[in-house]
């Protein structure tokens, strides 16, 4: 995501710390860097230009010295790009929520429907979804089968082409639900009949939230379809999407936050679980190598129950942990995405994550395929003791034949299983659903020395 912004910031804040003068030669260097990274991010010339201004004013300012300086240029430097990726917005659900997805042709409005109920669905909201896009081939369909691989209602009448008829018919029905997701049709363009047809729903439906769906590839057009929608519809805040796959991804939020649109969430993969809360805080910490934990948190709770999450817990802090319940953690950790998104949330590790060979991910996560395998040719004893296999050899030889992993990956995960129940063991307590900041700062550092990729 914007790799390459992110490279530019943590080397722009890294040069300006190091630097034992902060003459005009340096600053001129680390500005025109900056004006490269977030012109190729899509970002608004007009802005880039403000930012390079203020911070050679700031650096030429004699009335600031020497690291009080220093501190003053990123300190503003952070600033401003928080200004720019706009004001957060926190969504409370309410007794009873109705949202309505709007946008135009191929930028998500159903997928988002998809990772919204998963997401909030996990988290203990009674979710359902409504298909009222009456005019996209199949698009009734695809909102069902999205809904249906995560045990979601979606109420659909693919015959049906009048949206009010179908709300109706299936009103009495969605009262049981506290959170109502509308998918709503698009067009290739902002036009009038897409416009009423869109009030007449929400004046039926009466939306507690109306989000624009966008694709993060349309960077600064995203200013102009923002303020179309947002003048003709109201909306209440914006969706944006494929925010792993493109650099102009900087256009579309920083033109969101423009026009006062303010982006909620952010589509980061394909997976259900890939949809984050947008937080221009967190969001940057990321960007700057910083880490994030609030987001990592998220990820945890949308790819397991609250129960599920409960039920660990309890296992862990009656010291029971077994292969099953390692194995059980390496399958969450496939769905929260890859190694390298992982180590991007958490402090320490996401810098440890630029030192690693590009490839070095893949291995790591075709290791842990073969791990699994090797998990499921042992005996209920070799799970629940995994220390009897270095202890009794033939059994690690057993597992290899029976599995086709290699001794060597049986031993590197009896290792890497040893290492995590000692982490595990060595925190006083996990309180709740909760793992506060200070904790998982101290797991990190601990986890960043003995980790071996």
């Amino acid at each position: 995501m914007l790799d390459k912004l992110s490279s530019v910031l943590k080397k722009t804040t890294d040069k300006i710390a190091n630097a034992i003068f902060l003459d005009k030669n340096l600053v001129d260097q680390i500005v025109k860097d900056l004006q490269r990274a977030l012109i190729e991010a899509d970002v608004n010339v007009s802005l880039v230009l403000e930012i390079s201004k203020k911070i050679k004013q700031a650096a030429l300012d004699e009335r600031i010295k020497g690291l009080e300086k220093k501190e003053h240029i990123i300190k503003l430097l952070h600033d401003e790009l928080i200004v720019l990726l706009g004001e957060k917005r926190e969504i409370q659900l309410q007794k009873r929520n109705i949202w309505m997805m709007l946008g135009l042709y191929g930028n998500g409005k159903t997928t988002s429907i998809g990772k919204l109920a998963s997401y909030y669905g996990k988290r203990g909201s009674k979710v359902c979804a409504i298909g009222l896009d009456v005019h996209r081939p199949a698009a009734p369909e695809q909102l069902k089968q999205l809904c249906d691989k995560m045990n979601i209602p979606a109420f659909i009448a693919p015959e049906e082409k009048d949206p009010k008829k179908i709300w109706k018919k299936f009103e009495p029905e969605m009262k049981k639900y506290n959170l109502i997701l509308i998918d709503t049709a698009g067009r290739d363009a902002l036009s009038p009949e897409l416009i009423k047809e869109v009030k007449d729903i929400g004046k039926l439906t009466k939306p507690t939230e109306t989000f624009l769906v966008m694709s993060a590839d349309v960077g600064q057009a995203a200013k102009k379809q923002a303020a179309a929608f947002k003048e003709a519809c109201s909306i209440t805040g914006v969706i944006i999407t494929k925010m792993d796959s493109t650099a102009k991804a900087g256009g579309a939020l920083t033109a969101c936050a423009e026009v006062k649109a303010p982006v909620v969430f952010i589509g980061v993969g394909e997976k259900p679980v890939d949809l984050e809360t947008f937080d221009p805080e967190s969001f940057l910490s990321r960007l700057l190598g910083m880490g994030d934990l609030k987001s990592l948190m998220e990820k945890i709770h949308s790819v397991v129950n609250k129960e599920d999450i409960e039920k660990t817990q309890k296992r862990l802090q009656e010291g029971k942990f077994t292969l099953d319940d390692f194995a059980n953690q390496l399958e969450s950790m496939s769905n929260m995405g890859s190694f390298d998104k992982i180590m991007s949330h958490i402090p320490g590790l996401s810098k440890l994550k630029e030192k690693v060979p590009e490839n070095m991910m893949e291995q790591q996560e075709e290791k842990v395929k073969h791990w699994k395998a090797a998990i499921k040719s042992m005996t209920l004893e070799e799970k629940e003791n995994p220390e009897i296999l270095e202890k009794q050899t033939t059994r690690i030889q057993r597992v290899s034949r029976g599995s086709g992993v290699t001794t060597s990956d049986i031993r590197a995960l009896v290792k890497q299983y040893k290492m995590i129940k000692e982490l595990i063991n060595s925190q006083a307590s996990l309180e709740g659903t909760q793992i506060d900041q200070k904790t998982m700062m101290k797991f990190a550092k601990k986890f960043a020395k003995k980790i071996r990729l």
